[in-house]
């Protein structure tokens, strides 16, 4: 509803307008009168109006004067001027303020309510762009983290990219300008861990970094990939990445092993990502849960080729279920070992540290039953044969995964519907509460899986939820008023928005469902 303020110093012109005019019928209530431009302007003050309707000469402060001071405080604000003087000085004055609509008194009532709609309409069309610019900006908001996380992915892995990226990517991100020199962290999830784990080691490590993190981090796999500033003492570094490693144990019982590039500037980050993916490589000599640098390979390093892999996509394919994608990587994986043309102590070796990560990924109580696989590959004299023993291993695990993950789904949602029925009555019930407070996961994850599972968005199915516990409430209590019904139901003190989703679910305002003969009967 717009409000209106008229403003005229004779009072029959104010009372005459007033009463002519049937406001409600254009989307508009006066909520009062003044008698000229300073009472006017201590009215605009305490009460707001959207339009104000006022003469020109009046004395004390005319209308010219209201409109200067009103929309130095007020910029849309919208005026109608009103004027007995056919004096074009006037009209030309008003329209410097930014009036659009000049009448000359007298005027009849379908001038003045032509020009009020057409102020309506403009008011209306300039709500709708700043509701679209706010709606734009929330969305940008929330994409943005997603788009600074998929380029550092594609920063350290892409080579099509380079410095001349980096510098519109940073302008983007709003990055400052003098990093200096950079350190990547990689985060390596070990044992049985689950896919929201990924998010929560993102978290803690944010946290305990703080401000030495560069603004970008990502997930690759079953790893979580940081940039760090490297203007902070190596004493200080390690002392926050046992913390990290301590937190998440505690939380999860669980291990993180930790890779640490060298120092370099962001020209060099590719070459630092390699850098920390062969860290993890050695972790199978160094031990799991370890913090691993490039100095620490320095003894194990000889003159035989370098062979590394990134396991962290097969470890996520196989927890997820997905043998296709996982079979794909294992093929990959065998097909670079085959490339490397290593000695065949060396190929087993690699690939027994490849099985003993796949058998990481079964039930806990399953994996005694594969530890007789890894003696069976000494009887293996091919490094084919290997490959395809050690997919059968991988594909066995993953099927098992796959029918865990389908009913860890089910659980999940059904404890996501708990959670709704217990705090239908909170107006701070939303998705992000549930998935950020109460369970800990990722908002688009859970948002995904609940329409995967249910067939409805989290939104409409609180909705629709909170309007048939309306109709229950009303159909036994005829005497519940609308207010209580809106905080009953989650919807605060906004009774009005309330009975706006009502009606727009049942076709009646919740005051005139409770008068249906369905429900007086």
């Amino acid at each position: 509803m717009n409000k209106v303020l008229l403003v005229d110093d004779e009072r029959i012109i104010l009372e005459g307008i007033s009463t002519l005019i049937q406001w409600n019928d254009f989307d508009a209530q006066l909520i009062g009168t003044a008698r000229n431009g300073i009472e006017a302007l201590q009215f605009i003050k305490e009460q707001q109006p959207d339009i104000v309707i006022s003469d020109i000469r009046m004395p004390g402060m005319d209308g010219l004067q209201l409109v200067e001071a009103a929309r130095e405080l007020y910029p849309e604000l919208a005026f109608i001027m009103l004027s007995g003087f056919d004096d074009f000085h006037y009209a030309r004055k008003a329209m410097q303020f930014g009036v659009k609509h000049y009448l000359l008194k007298p005027c009849n009532e379908k001038l003045i309510i032509d020009a009020l709609k057409e102020v309506i309409g403009d008011l209306q069309q300039t709500r709708k762009k700043e509701q679209f610019m706010r709606h734009m900006e929330l969305e940008l908001a929330k994409a943005l983290p997603h788009a600074k996380e998929q380029f550092l992915k594609e920063l350290v892995t892409n080579k099509m990219y380079g410095q001349r990226d980096w510098e519109e990517y940073r302008r983007l991100f709003h990055i400052s300008e003098d990093l200096g020199y950079i350190q990547l962290i990689l985060l390596q999830l070990e044992g049985s861990y689950e896919y929201e784990h990924l998010f929560a080691v993102k978290n803690i490590a944010e946290d305990v970094l703080g401000s030495s993190i560069v603004q970008l981090g990502t997930t690759i796999g079953s790893q979580v990939l940081l940039l760090l500033k490297a203007s902070y003492a190596k004493e200080w570094l390690f002392t926050r990445l046992e913390q990290i490693k301590r937190t998440y144990h505690e939380y999860y019982r669980l291990d993180l092993t930790i890779a640490v590039s060298d120092t370099a500037t962001i020209s060099r980050v590719r070459n630092m990502y390699h850098d920390t993916l062969e860290c993890l490589n050695y972790r199978f000599y160094l031990g799991e849960g370890a913090i691993i640098t490039t100095n620490d390979l320095i003894n194990l390093r000889s003159d035989t080729p370098s062979f590394y892999f990134d396991e962290g996509q097969l470890s996520f394919f196989m927890k997820s279920g997905d043998w296709h994608s996982a079979e794909s990587e294992i093929n990959r994986y065998f097909q670079e070992l085959s490339e490397c043309r290593l000695d065949t102590a060396m190929s087993k070796s690699y690939a027994l540290s490849l099985l003993v990560s796949i058998t990481r990924h079964s039930m806990q109580e399953e994996s005694n039953d594969y530890m007789p696989t890894i003696a069976k590959l000494e009887e293996l004299h091919t490094l084919r044969a290997i490959e395809q023993y050690i997919l059968e291993v991988a594909q066995q695990i993953t099927t098992t995964n796959l029918q865990i993950q389908q009913k860890k789904h089910s659980s999940i949602v059904e404890r996501v519907i708990d959670i709704v029925q217990k705090h239908l009555d909170q107006s701070t019930l939303s998705l992000n509460w549930i998935a950020n407070d109460v369970l800990f996961m990722n908002v688009d994850y859970l948002g995904k899986l609940f329409k995967k599972e249910t067939g409805e968005k989290f939104s409409n199915y609180v909705m629709r939820l909170r309007i048939e516990k309306a109709i229950n409430i009303i159909e036994s209590s005829n005497d519940v008023k609308v207010f209580e019904l809106a905080e009953q139901l989650g919807f605060g003190d906004n009774p009005q928005y309330f009975s706006q989703v009502f009606k727009k679910r049942t076709g009646q305002t919740p005051t005139e469902y409770r008068k249906s003969p369905s429900i007086s009967e």
